[in-house]
Formats: C-alpha cells, structure tokens, sequence
C-alpha cells in the first residue's frame, strides 16, 4: 500500500507520460489511452524490479548498510530539489502536448516510461528505506508487493488522466506546481527520518 500511494505521488504531476495518455485518450481513443497506460506501468514495474534488485544487492553486506542509508539520504535530497525546482517551473511554463502519430499505444507507453530513468533512484531509495525502517524485507512476497504497487499507482494516475482530463485541463499548471511541492516535502520528510534513524546507530 505505502509503495502504492508514493507511486500515485510520483505520477500525479502533468508530465510527459501522462499528459500525453490523456492525449492520445483525446484523440485516439480511451482504449488507446488505457493501452498507453498499460506500456507505462509494465516499463514502471520493470525499473521498480531493477531498483529492488539494486537495493537487495546493496543490502546482502551487514557492513555497507550505513553506507547504503547515507546514499538513500543523497537521493531523497536531489529528489526534493528536484521536485521544488519544477514546482518553480512549472508556474512559468506551461505543459505542452507532444506532437506525433502513435500506432502502438502500449510500446509507446513503454518506450516513454523507459526515458524517466529518475524512477530506478527513486523506487531504490524508497525500498531502502522501506527495508531500513523495517516495513518490508527481501523476500519474495515483498518484493512482489513493491513492484506491484508501483505498476499500479503508475497506472492508476495515468487511468484518471485518460479519463477525467477534460476536467483537469484547466487547472492543470496550478496542480503541476503544488503535487510537486508536495513531493518535495516528502522527499525531506523521508530524509529526516533516515538521519534520525541514522543518527541512531
């Protein structure tokens, strides 16, 4: 469930995957838009497996956890000005459609989803500090959840802009600017937690 929520977090900005699903909803189709869907949240799945397998790695060696948790804390800080940098552009600039024919909405969706490579240091970074505050391990079952969970927050986001876009267009820099505020604060909540906990040991 908490890889759920910080994966409909994540998305929940307009950006290129989904104001582009509500674009393609718009002119191709719903079908098209859920298909496009669909290709985004397998590719997402895809690098939450890569994040764990990362995170899991890291993790085997008892002596590099601190190191692990320090790096953690590195990317919830770059994520948190990340996402405060473009909460600030976003006030400015707004979100613009990308131009081009689609003929297969799913590899489109998967090949787009591919370009965000800020989603393997972001599901890394959160399965860290899920497995160092103990909410989850690595073990099958758990890994299965987490990667679960961030196809289908994925999805879920990219599903309510196929389908309410008409509602969201217009209101749509003024949403930009505060879901990612919002993300940063997390980004700075998590990582306070993580120098506490580090703190500590």
């Amino acid at each position: 469930m908490a890889t759920l929520i910080a994966a409909v977090m994540a998305s929940a900005p307009p950006g290129l995957l989904n104001v582009n699903a509500a674009k393609i909803s718009v002119e191709k189709g719903r079908k098209n838009g859920i298909m496009f869907s669909l290709g985004i949240a397998v590719m997402v799945m895809f690098q939450a497996y890569l994040a764990v397998r990362i995170a899991k790695f890291l993790s085997r060696n008892p002596e590099i956890i601190a190191w692990l948790m320090k790096a953690a804390v590195l990317i919830f800080a770059v994520l948190a000005v990340f996402f405060l940098i473009k909460a600030s552009k976003s006030a400015k600039e707004p979100v613009t459609l990308e131009k081009g024919d689609m003929r297969n909405s799913f590899t489109k969706g998967m090949f787009l989803a591919a370009l965000n490579l800020l989603q393997i240091p972001f599901y890394s970074g959160l399965n860290t500090f899920f497995h160092t505050q103990g909410i989850m391990n690595y073990e099958i079952l758990d890994e299965v959840l987490f990667i679960l969970g961030a196809g289908l927050g994925t999805f879920l986001v990219m599903y309510s802009y196929v389908l309410y876009f008409n509602k969201l267009e217009n209101n749509t820099n003024t949403f930009s600017k505060n879901s990612n505020y919002i993300l940063s604060g997390l980004m700075i909540l998590l990582l306070i937690i993580t120098l506490i906990r580090i703190s500590y040991e």
